[in-house]
């Protein structure tokens, strides 16, 4: 089947549409933000909510959305980053989620296709840093996203950065997560205080975990599906964990009351100690890449 690219609405929301090697991938215009990614006749790797707006200037529940030029909310942050912005509100998770892309590269042969998404031209920059931010998809036997941040300014800037990924699963007190084993992490229910990992990682009420000093690859098994998920990350060794369990759901906005049970994240990021520091013309690059294969 030849490789498809198509320019779809979704509600308000200009969206490319891509087929490669029966796989289909979704992502809007809006924050360049992953909707959705999936092999036919499988169960989807990427957690869309079912109740999901598609508005203008509103956030999409799920997918994956880039949180930039920090992460969470900047009165969380390094102090180094809190002091680049004098914002009554800022909003969390940065600046750009909210603000329009553009498809500026496709790149296409019988193996993958590539897709770099910029800032538009009709973006709100006035906030903005030095730093240029650009998302590159790539769509071959996986799904590999790549966040490349170029400083185009005469000082140095700090970033904060993730790629807040929504997993689907099966249920999420069945699954494990395998690679955080001995890893530092902080817990922002546990008023930001420092903890070690032992062992997999189940869920068994609400998590929201800043991990530290992990390594390449981290396992998501998921034995109802009888699937494996790979997250082979570079250019980062931080991750953010996280599952709003029962009470939070039912205070999120387009969150079903019981969808905590179908997703988590695991949050691809610069964060804390792993924040970005970029000097005047440095540039940076964060990927990870996502695999299935039978468990």
């Amino acid at each position: 089947m030849p490789t498809e690219l198509n320019r779809i609405l979704r509600g308000d929301l200009p969206c490319w549409e891509i087929r490669h090697h029966n796989q289909t991938l979704v992502i809007a215009e809006q924050g360049a933000q992953v909707l959705e990614y999936q092999r036919d006749g499988e169960h989807p790797l990427i957690w869309l909510s079912e109740e999901a707006a598609y508005h203008r200037g509103q956030g999409v529940r799920g997918g994956v959305p880039v949180c930039w030029p920090w992460f969470g909310g900047l009165d969380f942050n390094p102090e180094e980053i809190r002091q680049q912005y004098a914002l009554a509100e800022p909003p969390a998770h940065g600046l750009v989620r909210q603000q329009p892309w553009a498809l500026t590269h496709s790149e296409q042969d019988d193996e993958q296709i590539t897709l770099t998404f910029a800032l538009s031209p009709h973006a709100d920059r006035q906030s903005l840093p030095s730093v240029e931010p650009t998302l590159t998809v790539r769509l071959d036997d996986g799904l590999s996203l790549t966040l490349h941040n170029h400083n185009h300014g005469s000082q140095p800037v700090w970033i904060s950065q993730a790629l807040h990924s929504y997993f689907a699963v099966s249920d999420c007190r069945q699954v494990e997560i395998h690679g955080l084993d001995s890893c530092p992490y902080v817990d922002a229910l546990d008023d930001w205080q420092p903890h070690q990992q032992e062992g997999p990682l189940t869920f068994h009420g609400e998590t929201d975990r800043l991990y530290l000093q992990l390594p390449d690859t981290l396992h998501i098994d998921d034995p109802a599906w009888q699937r494996r998920l790979t997250l082979s990350a570079s250019g980062s060794r931080s991750a953010v964990v996280w599952n709003p369990w029962i009470d939070k759901s039912r205070r999120l906005a387009q969150f079903a009351d019981d969808a905590w049970q179908r997703m988590l994240c695991i949050e691809t990021a610069r964060v804390l100690d792993n924040a970005l520091l970029l000097g005047p013309d440095e540039q940076h690059s964060m990927e990870v890449r996502f695999v299935t294969t039978a468990l």
